[in-house]
């Protein structure tokens, strides 16, 4: 039972700073009855670290450790080349839960050994767990022994677990399949920081022609924007071969990223172009930008796609949706159900379906009116989806299962339901 007057503590354990909640941990520390205190397994992200995906250093430009309370536990094992199950490997979580005196615990991910221990030492001393994880049953193919060693793991889980907070509705069927009906779910969607992402956009306006200049844009032209790592599952071939499906004048395609198939797409682009004659090909290639960078890109489109496979979510999506930019998405992008309602805020098409994704852009590019339509509805609808939400379904969820703690739910908004 949580004392009168007292605030709830919270502790939440991660793997490492990430640039996207950053600001949502900001957000909850504000409120003044919840003592966030955030434990993290590694410091790689606020050291600058080589970024498999994106093939080149990263050092992130916004803050990551400002504005609430956050220690680094102490490694056994570092991360080293690949994270892994064992990999990096803490000690102390037992200590820190017993001497904190917490009234909940908040564990984002269930799939390694920190945060199987984080849950089974807060289950040993009674604290109330909440988990917090990207899955969805679209996810990649198993075999039967790993899906009956699935299933098994999650008998054992469900009984350690108080409540899901569930990313969205594809995430939330996912907790429904593995820990059952009875198992509480409360609505805590992947969201970024949505004043952040539209003031930057609408002071990048102004700049727009000098980037159209830089990048060798002619006007008039439509643009298409793709921002991600340029790596497999992100399918962005998928991208440069539709392109050269889309109805005349095609638009441009502007490639935000880096990593390691920038070459073959350069490569693919190249010959493209010269296929058609072309002098130059109507494809540009920006390398990585960081996030501060990314509003100017997101405000020089049109509509943005992300054909990716495997997505658990998508938050470059929101990102974009902020900028009041139409989106078209492939249907393995975990967001689709929740964000993008077809031929309203974007369209989907098939994975891996270039045919599909290139009638999804000329859908979308059909006038300049279709595409600022469905973007002012994507900006309305991603509004929706909000820091403000994540806090108030983190206190539904912890007045759900800390005796004496209010939830004070803020109204939710219709048409998203989990």
């Amino acid at each position: 039972m949580l004392t009168r007057g007292r605030p709830l503590r919270l502790a939440y354990f991660v793997s490492h700073p990430i640039q996207y909640q950053a600001p949502l941990l900001r957000r909850i520390a504000r409120e003044p009855d919840i003592d966030l205190e955030v434990f993290f397994s590694s410091d790689h992200t606020v050291r600058g670290y080589v970024d498999e995906g994106f093939g080149v250093k990263v050092e992130w430009d916004v803050p990551l450790l400002e504005g609430y309370g956050s220690s680094f536990l102490p490694r056994w094992r570092e991360v080293g080349k690949k994270p892994g199950f064992w990999r990096p490997l803490n000690h102390g979580i037992f200590d820190r839960l017993q001497d904190g005196r917490f009234d909940a615990v908040w564990s984002h991910g269930y799939s390694n050994a920190n945060s199987l221990r984080v849950i089974a030492s807060a289950a040993m001393l009674g604290i109330p767990v909440l988990l917090r994880a990207e899955s969805t049953l679209h996810d990649r193919e198993r075999g039967w022994a790993r899906l009956l060693a699935k299933e098994a793991f999650f008998r054992v889980l469900r009984g350690q677990v108080s409540a899901v907070l569930a990313i969205g509705e594809a995430n939330a069927r996912y907790w429904r399949h593995y820990l059952g009906e009875e198992m509480p779910i409360f609505r805590m969607p992947y969201a970024v920081d949505n004043d952040f992402f539209g003031r930057r956009a609408l002071e990048a306006a102004v700049g727009r022609e000098a980037l159209r200049a830089e990048l060798g844009l002619d006007a008039g032209r439509p643009v298409i924007l793709f921002a991600s790592k340029l790596q497999e599952r992100k399918r962005c071939a998928d991208l440069v071969a539709a392109h050269q499906l889309l109805r005349a004048p095609r638009p441009y395609l502007v490639i935000v990223g880096d990593g390691d198939e920038r070459q073959a797409l350069e490569e693919q682009a190249a010959k493209e172009a010269e296929s058609r004659g072309h002098i130059r090909s109507l494809i540009r290639f920006t390398g990585f930008r960081n996030q501060t960078e990314l509003p100017r890109y997101f405000d020089l489109c049109d509509v943005f796609v992300l054909p990716s496979r495997h997505e658990p979510w998508g938050l470059v999506v929101n990102e974009a949706m902020n900028a009041g930019r139409a989106v078209v998405v492939s249907d393995d992008v975990g967001c689709q159900q929740d964000l993008v309602r077809e031929g309203e805020t974007g369209m989907v098409f098939p994975v891996g379906n270039p045919a599909a994704l290139a009638g999804a852009i000329d859908h979308v590019l059909a006038t300049r009116e279709t595409a600022a339509r469905m973007g002012s509805a994507a900006k309305i609808r991603i509004g929706r989806f909000s820091f403000e939400q994540d806090v108030s379904g983190l206190r539904e969820a912890l007045a759900s299962c800390v005796p004496g703690f209010e939830a004070r739910r803020a109204a939710v908004e219709e048409g998203v339901p989990l």
